[in-house]
């Protein structure tokens, strides 16, 4: 039937189902079972957040999970204090460790900044190693590596040798190269407006 012949709701109801055959044939090419390389990098806000709500995810499923926080270490954030607290109920599937100096431009000391990241990187590799985790999540992970504090090379190698059925999600912006082609799903966040150019401090719950 012409769509110009047909009601609204006729018209809908026939682009639904175009698009729901669409969708069925994509699920159904969609054979491979294994894990993923998930990386979010960008200027723009929302990488950790999105990791830590696959974390959440990842929990609710019964996996067996990891977090390694790269930067971030010198303040409390509210998902820090959340998984903590949280401890009891996920005390037996949650290895969480905060292990950064806080940002380089607060530390200012290039051989504590890389020696907190070379030590944080021991930890995440033994997890990379180990197929009792399910989903490890490597916050800020690319911070480190654009400053050259933990060589790519490293890194990649982890990634490719890891237990085929773990998941691994990369936060942090200026993602390298080899790292991006190296990735199962890369998603760019691009700044649109932020509060903090218009003089806003950065908000619990929000940024904290």
């Amino acid at each position: 039937m012409r769509e110009d012949v047909l009601t609204p709701e006729e018209r809908y109801r026939e682009r639904a189902q175009r698009k729901k055959e669409l969708v069925d044939r994509r699920i159904a090419r969609a054979t491979i079972d294994r894990g993923v390389v998930v990386v979010n990098t960008g200027n723009g806000k929302g990488k950790s957040s999105s990791g830590f709500g696959m974390l959440a995810r990842s929990l609710g499923h019964g996996f067996s999970c990891g977090v390694v926080q790269f930067i971030k270490g010198s303040f409390s954030t509210g998902e820090d204090a959340f998984f903590r607290t949280m401890g009891d109920a996920f005390a037996d599937r949650l290895d969480y460790h905060v292990m950064g100096e806080g940002f380089t431009w607060e530390t200012q000391d290039r051989d504590r900044d890389v020696a907190a990241a070379q030590a944080a990187w021991a930890v995440a590799a033994s997890m990379l190693a180990d197929e009792t985790y399910d989903f490890v999540l490597l916050d800020e992970l690319n911070i480190a590596l654009v400053k050259e504090y933990i060589a790519v090379e490293q890194v990649l190698a982890a990634l490719a040798a890891r237990p085929p059925r773990q998941h691994v999600v990369i936060t942090g912006r200026g993602a390298p190269d080899a790292l991006v082609e190296a990735a199962d799903t890369v998603t760019e966040m691009r700044l649109v407006k932020h509060a903090f150019k218009a003089g806003i401090k950065a908000q619990l719950g929000i940024e904290l």
